[in-house]
């Protein structure tokens, strides 16, 4: 269990590292399906197509293993 709960601990550290830098090149939120608007001088994102590829890309990679 131990084992378990430090894998994901270090997975969830380096996917906070890699995704800004992946940003730059694959352009996550910036999708059609993504929504973002302005309001009351703040910016608010909804990437409901990014949340979808993402759910399907980890969906196939947890059937692959």
């Amino acid at each position: 269990m131990l084992k378990w709960i430090l894998t994901l601990v270090v997975a969830i550290f380096l996917l906070g590292i890699i995704t800004p830098h992946l940003a730059r090149f694959i352009r996550f939120g910036q999708l059609p399906g993504d929504f973002s608007f302005r309001w009351r001088g703040r910016r608010y994102m909804f990437p409901l197509a990014t949340t979808i590829i993402f759910s399907a890309l980890l969906w196939l990679i947890a059937k692959v293993i």
